[in-house]
């Protein structure tokens, strides 16, 4: 882990564990309204990583996949309900906004996580998590987490207080 800006945070997972552990972190500080933003090639974890949040807010983890076919899942069995979006097959943003994105992402109920969210970064509200992540071996993992503004700004700091350093 390290510190190099107070909006930044990078943390390096050497094993699925402490990629799960980083989520289960993550889930300890995030409050409805937050919108998590995950970007990275296929294979790089974004499904692993939410479903590590997801358990850690007590969501059943045998629920949470991928939605890339049905685009959207929502899991209200833990404590703050989750929009997990997914707009790998997404044609354009309008198609996003059809599927009524825009409404959980302006609820302020809802915890939204968007996988591929570089896809639909036009329409996104200012701030959010950004999380980037890269793998960098068969099971190691970089992530970049980039805080927007102020709120995600406090989540990223939240985080940064609670995580065991390495």
């Amino acid at each position: 882990m390290s510190n190099q800006a107070t909006n930044k945070l990078i943390y390096e997972s050497h094993l699925e564990a402490e990629t799960d552990d980083f989520g289960l972190q993550l889930a300890a500080v995030v409050s409805p309204g937050q919108l998590i933003a995950l970007n990275g090639q296929l294979g790089s974890g974004k499904t692993r990583f939410v479903r590590a949040l997801c358990t850690g807010l007590g969501i059943n983890p045998g629920h949470v996949n991928s939605p890339t076919f049905v685009l959207m899942q929502l899991y209200e069995d833990g404590r703050i309900p989750v929009a997990h979006f997914d707009t790998y097959r997404l044609a354009d943003v309008e198609e996003f906004l059809a599927i009524g994105a825009d409404e959980f992402l302006h609820s302020g109920e809802y915890l939204c996580l968007i996988e591929w969210a570089d896809r639909v970064a036009d329409i996104l509200p200012p701030d959010y998590l950004q999380v980037n992540i890269r793998q960098t071996g068969v099971n190691s993992r970089l992530f970049e987490l980039i805080a927007t503004g102020s709120d995600s700004g406090r989540l990223l700091q939240s985080l940064r207080v609670g995580l065991d350093p390495r």
